[in-house]
């Protein structure tokens, strides 16, 4: 299992990670409420665009359920494997799913897109680090243990409600 000394250091990286896109999201909605910023918005009219729009959001909004570590692991645990092949089990299931939404991308925020983005990558690091302080002979039971443990010790470590609470801030500013 890990040493505390390399579980602390793991969880410190995911935190600053995740406090600097939780700064990046505060940032965006203060700007928007100082009206400082303007953005692009469909035409009232343009229901066939504020349809496409919302869809986007919808289909983001579950694509980074999909992807939160405790749901990934429970969708993609396989007993029997080590923690090498859970890995890369875990980290093809986070590219798929960013792959088959990517296009979604033209239809919401630059911000928004960029906080699912910096979703997947920080849970692609957060998986990689706590496999790398696993022994070689570590089975997938315990990197999935592994990194439940490091989600339940620092809860900021996971950015998935932080991503789904911005993804639904700008879809119901959409909605108005």
């Amino acid at each position: 299992m890990l040493s505390t000394t390399e579980l602390i250091w793991g969880i410190t990286i995911a935190v600053l990670l995740a406090g600097t896109l939780a700064l990046l999201f505060w940032k965006q909605r203060k700007e928007a409420k100082s009206g400082a910023r303007v953005q692009e918005e469909p035409k009232t009219g343009d229901f066939n665009t504020r349809q496409l729009q919302l869809q986007a959001y919808e289909r983001l909004t579950l694509l980074t359920d999909r992807i939160a570590l405790p749901n990934l692991v429970n969708r993609v645990n396989q007993p029997g494997l080590n923690a090498r092949d859970m890995q890369s089990l875990l980290l093809q299931s986070i590219r798929q799913e960013f792959e088959h939404n990517i296009t979604q991308s033209i239809y919401v925020s630059a911000e928004a897109w960029d906080a699912v983005r910096n979703l997947k990558e920080q849970n692609m690091l957060i998986i990689n680090q706590v496999a790398s302080f696993l022994p070689p002979d570590a089975s997938g039971m315990d990197l999935n243990k592994s990194l439940l443990e490091v989600l339940v010790q620092n809860p900021k470590a996971s950015l998935h409600n932080v991503v789904s609470d911005a993804l639904s801030y700008e879809a119901k500013k959409l909605m108005k």
